[in-house]
């Protein structure tokens, strides 16, 4: 029986056909939608940038497994399975404090000194160096909400992103930011042994927000900080970070 209703008292009808037929369908619509939202949540994000590696990994060892070649059909699924792995971009839960300055990459914390800066911010600052190797998330995130004043390339070598002359040496993209009291700092990221690509999705006059994401640096490299001098520092070397959630520090 289905309950209609006349005015204020309910009416029962004797259930047809038809109405089993649409409450049927109308179970399996909402049900339908409930499975669709879920496939639009993010459950393992992957970089867009990504997805030409995944694509072409994955063709190859269709192939070879198409061809009978287990053993090397195999060897492509790792590699492709861990393609997947280094273009993968986690959430992260950025930190509530209006101050807070967080690392703009996973990887460990290899320098920090204080040095006068004649390249990006021409003061003195605080640099700090994150390296990432080739197991780490290569997203980079915002450190600090503001507005991106400059974006400087620069071509250059390959050497290995842990030392000081790759450091000095190696293709790199300098992000220029200023807070909205007027601090300025610059995020670099710089190429390393193997990363032959790196990409910045931020352009001149972008306003960032903390933890946002603006870029990503194939397969190994370093992200550089140049921070104002007033910044309070938390971190130490060797410390390990991830980007968008560990706190380096706080600017006011």
């Amino acid at each position: 029986m289905v309950p209609s209703f006349c005015g204020n008292k309910p009416v029962f009808l004797q259930e047809t056909g038809l109405l089993r037929l649409r409450r049927k369908c109308t179970l399996l619509f909402a049900g339908r939608r409930s499975w669709i939202d879920r496939m639009k949540e993010p459950h393992i994000p992957v970089a867009l940038e990504g997805y030409p590696f995944i694509a072409f990994s994955a063709f190859v060892t269709m192939i070879f497994a198409v061809l009978g070649y287990d053993s090397i059909a195999f060897s492509a699924m790792l590699l492709t399975g861990f393609v997947l792995y280094f273009f993968r971009d986690p959430s992260r839960i950025v930190p509530a404090a209006e101050d807070a300055l967080v690392s703009p990459a996973d990887g460990k914390v290899i320098l920090v000194e204080k040095i006068f800066d004649d390249r990006f911010v021409n003061e003195q600052v605080y640099k700090v160096s994150i390296f990432m190797n080739v197991f780490n998330v290569h997203v980079n995130r915002t450190p600090y909400p503001g507005t991106v004043q400059a974006i400087n390339y620069s071509p250059g070598r390959f050497y290995s992103a842990n030392t000081e002359q790759g450091a000095l040496e190696n293709e790199y993209c300098a992000m220029t930011m200023a807070t909205e009291a007027g601090l300025r700092f610059a995020v670099v990221q710089v190429a390393g042994l193997i990363a032959r690509r790196i990409v910045c999705w931020a352009v001149q006059g972008d306003a960032l927000a903390r933890g946002q994401r603006f870029g990503l640096i194939r397969f190994g490299s370093r992200v550089d900080l140049y921070l104002p001098i007033k910044t309070q520092l938390e971190i130490a070397v060797g410390q390990k970070v991830k980007a968008g959630e560990t706190v380096l520090g706080y600017l006011s």
